[in-house]
C-alpha cells in the first residue's frame, strides 16, 4: 500500500487551493476529498465557496454535499469518512487529492484523533444552557479565562468545539490541548503535503474580491433561505452570521460585507498559524514542484 499515496493541499481561504487540486485530479486521471467543515453541507453553496459545477461534474468529490446542516459532523466524522473515500479511490488509482483548510479535519486525517476524555452529561447540558441563553460571546468569554492556550488556536467562531473545550476543562481541569499529544497513527499510504501562503496583501485581495463575488451571485438570498435553521452550529460560520445579523437589523448590508471580509481575514490568519507549525508541509509558493 506504501506506493498509493494522498496528496493533501492545504493553506487558508482564498488561496488557491481548488484550482490546484482540479488541475492535479486532472492530472493523475483520479478524485478529490475536501477538507472542508463546510462545503460538506448540501444546504450551504455560495457561502462556503464551492469548486465550480463544472469540477464537480468532472471529477468524483468527496466531502461535498455529502451531509445536511442537521447532521452532526466533526472531525471524527471526517477521518472515518477520509479513510473511506480513500480506501475506494485506492481501488483504481495510485493517488488521490485532498484538499482544504480545515486543520482539524486534515491533522485527523493524517495522524487520527486524539482520545478526549468522555465529559458528565449535566456538566455539558449545563454549557448547552448557558450558551443559548448568552450566546457566542459569553462561550469565547468563558475559553479566554479558562483555557487560554486552548483559545489561541481555536476556530473562534465554532462553538460546537467552544463548548467541547470548556466541557472538558471544567470536568477535568485540564485544557483539552493536554489530550491532543498522543502517538500518531501510522497509516498504510504515503501523505504528501503541498502548503499555499501567498502574500498577505495579496491573500486579502483575493478575500475581498471572493465576498464581492459571493454577495453579487445572492448570498443574500441564500442565507435568508436557511434564517430558520440560524441557530444550528453548521451556520455558526463566516459569511452567514454577519448577513443574519443584517437581516435582523443589527447591521446595514455594507457594515454586513465589511465585517465578513474582516472575519475572513481573521481566519486566514488563524489557518495559515495552524499550518506553518507543521514542518511536513512543503511550501509550494516558495519552491517548485
Amino acid at each position: 500500500m506504501k506506493k498509493k499515496r494522498v496528496i493533501v493541499i492545504v493553506g487558508p481561504t482564498a488561496s488557491g487551493k481548488t484550482a490546484l487540486s482540479i488541475d492535479l485530479a486532472q492530472r493523475y486521471n483520479t478524485a478529490i476529498i475536501s477538507a472542508d467543515s463546510r462545503q460538506c453541507y448540501k444546504e450551504l453553496d455560495i457561502g462556503v465557496a464551492k469548486p465550480p459545477e463544472a469540477a464537480l461534474q468532472s471529477i468524483k468529490h468527496y466531502f461535498i454535499n455529502s451531509h445536511s446542516i442537521h447532521d452532526g459532523v466533526n472531525a471524527e466524522v471526517f477521518e472515518r469518512y477520509a479513510l473511506n473515500a480513500v480506501e475506494e479511490i485506492f481501488r483504481s488509482n495510485d493517488t488521490a487529492i485532498m484538499v482544504g483548510g480545515t486543520g482539524m479535519y486534515i491533522k485527523a486525517f493524517c495522524e487520527g484523533m486524539d482520545e478526549i476524555p468522555q465529559v458528565d452529561v449535566p456538566v455539558r447540558n449545563g454549557i448547552i444552557k448557558a450558551y443559548e441563553e448568552n450566546g457566542l460571546s459569553w462561550l469565547q468569554e468563558e475559553i479566554k479565562q479558562k483555557d487560554p492556550a486552548f483559545w489561541q488556536q481555536a476556530e473562534q467562531q465554532n462553538p460546537q468545539r467552544l463548548m467541547r473545550a470548556l466541557a472538558v476543562i471544567n470536568s477535568t481541569g485540564i485544557s483539552i490541548t493536554h489530550f491532543r499529544t498522543k502517538q500518531k497513527k501510522e497509516r498504510p499510504f504515503r501523505i504528501i503535503k503541498l502548503g499555499i501562503f501567498l502574500p498577505k496583501q495579496q491573500l486579502h485581495y483575493n478575500i475581498d474580491k471572493r465576498v464581492d463575488e459571493m454577495i453579487a451571485d445572492g448570498l443574500v438570498d441564500e442565507v435568508q433561505s436557511l434564517y430558520r435553521y440560524r441557530s444550528l452550529n453548521a451556520l455558526q460560520t463566516v459569511g452567514y452570521k454577519e448577513i443574519f445579523d443584517h437581516i435582523d437589523n443589527k447591521l446595514s448590508l455594507d457594515e454586513a460585507i465589511l465585517q465578513i471580509k474582516h472575519n475572513t481575514k481573521q481566519y486566514a490568519k488563524r489557518q495559515v498559524t495552524w499550518f506553518k507549525k507543521d514542518k511536513m508541509i512543503f511550501n509550494i509558493t516558495q519552491n517548485r514542484l
